[in-house]
């Protein structure tokens, strides 16, 4: 949990990556007059003299230079506008030192280059847009890049994948600030479905396939209303009319991973969110997401989370405007 808002400054930079540049300041630069506590404070920092040029003649103008990185707690690059050139020696010696005093990196996408380029991902796990993965690997091989997964926590610096993967890290670094119900409102006022796990694999390009896979959708909306019970692929083929092996094939083409992995993260989410609500016990909470013991429950959380129950329900539980960050 936060102590107090923090400064997310977000890079720009001639031939800008607008979307990923996009994806950074809805989630940490719009009002939210949803919450009755601060905010992000939110800057965008000019990488190259302003007005930063990026495409179609879109021009931003920005007040603040490489300088006031010193006073950011996370700094979200955006991409960079091209893989082959290195970021200015300023920009780097920038990044270094607000890692040594302890901000955080995200980068979406090909930002990973920058980050990389800086030295401070060797010897960390890291991955990028499966395009850039098997350039990141030629150029950087004391990383561990890993070309499946949408972003990686490595600490300090989270990377992401493809452009939407960034949305999917910046909700995450939203969650561990703030909860996942906190999370979960940001993602609904997107109109989008709640913060993917890291571990799900990106969606690589592959045949059209024949049919929609819309016949998995309200598969997953009967086992969101069904998690307190024991749920089975076999139960979920049926649901869905088809036989288990078509199923499980029709699933990993849909959502990437398999049904269990699925059921495993939608119950952690909910987990998560009963935790905060701290109304009820974790044996109501265990059955209400599906498992048989609390020994299974605790493992299973700890896993996903990182932390125990008790940890997470001491940081996250109850959470009130006084307990908020401000």
């Amino acid at each position: 949990m936060l102590s107090k808002a923090g400064l997310v400054a977000i890079l720009a930079y001639d031939g800008l990556c607008t979307f990923e540049f996009g994806i950074a300041v809805e989630l940490f630069g719009l009002p939210r007059p949803e919450f009755d506590f601060p905010w992000y404070q939110h800057r965008i920092v000019s990488v190259d003299p302003s007005p930063i040029k990026a495409s179609e003649g879109v021009q931003i103008v920005s007040g603040f230079g490489l300088e006031s990185l010193s006073e950011a707690q996370t700094i979200i690059i955006p991409g960079w506008r091209n893989c082959d050139e290195r970021p200015p020696q300023e920009l780097l010696d920038a990044l270094c030192d607000a890692h040594q005093r302890g901000a955080r990196l995200l980068s979406i996408c090909s930002g990973v280059f920058v980050i990389a380029a800086a030295g401070l991902l060797s010897g960390k796990r890291a991955t990028t847009h499966w395009r850039y993965t098997d350039e990141l690997v030629n150029r950087y091989p004391d990383i561990s890049v890993d070309p499946n997964v949408l972003y990686v926590d490595s600490g300090q610096i989270i990377t992401s994948a493809g452009s939407a993967a960034g949305i999917d890290a910046c909700l995450y670094l939203i969650n561990q600030d703030y909860g996942t119900h906190i999370a979960n409102t940001v993602a609904r006022r997107l109109v989008m479905a709640p913060q993917r796990s890291g571990g799900q694999i990106q969606f690589i390009p592959s045949p059209v396939a024949q049919k929609p896979r819309n016949e998995i959708a309200p598969v997953l909306d009967w086992a969101l209303q069904n998690l307190h019970c024991n749920l089975s692929v076999g139960q979920m083929a049926q649901q869905a009319l088809m036989s288990e092996r078509t199923f499980l094939r029709r699933f990993r083409e849909a959502l990437g991973m398999t049904p269990k992995a699925w059921l495993l993260q939608a119950r952690m989410n909910l987990a998560r969110e009963l935790l905060e609500n701290n109304s009820l016990t974790n044996e109501q909470i265990m059955g209400s997401c599906g498992f048989g013991s609390m020994e299974s429950f605790r493992t299973a959380f700890r896993k996903s989370a990182g932390i125990s129950l008790s940890s997470y329900r001491k940081t996250f539980g109850g959470l009130s405007k006084e307990d908020l960050p401000g």
